[in-house]
């Protein structure tokens, strides 16, 4: 779930489509065990904010997660001329719920 920022719907319905996706594969595959899953990913995100960097074609994407922890996501193209705000929000997201994720398989570990 993208809680700020201008990324289009369809880019935000598209990541969704392919965690679902994951999802139903990996149920398909019988492979159940705890895991990190999209619901948690989104639960654990308190707050979105970005940044355009004055580069003019670098965004940041600082994620605010429930226990106050940040964890930040970027994306950068090599022409200013590429520059498009929603969707360097959208790639900064991506990479920023990468790290998300690997957090919450680290806290998940701790309580096996």
């Amino acid at each position: 779930v993208y809680h700020q920022g201008d990324i289009g719907d369809s880019e935000a319905r598209s990541m969704i489509a392919r965690e679902q996706s994951n999802e139903t594969e990996l149920a398909r595959l019988g492979l159940t065990a705890p895991r990190v899953t999209p619901a948690m990913v989104d639960a654990a995100i308190a707050k979105a904010e970005y940044t355009v960097l004055q580069d003019g074609r670098t965004t940041i994407c600082l994620l605010t997660l429930d226990n106050g922890f940040t964890v930040r996501g970027e994306s950068s193209c090599v022409s200013v001329e590429n520059f498009n705000k929603a969707f360097g929000e959208k790639a900064a997201n991506d990479d920023a719920r990468r790290h998300v994720w690997a957090f919450l398989a680290f806290r998940l570990a701790d309580r096996r």
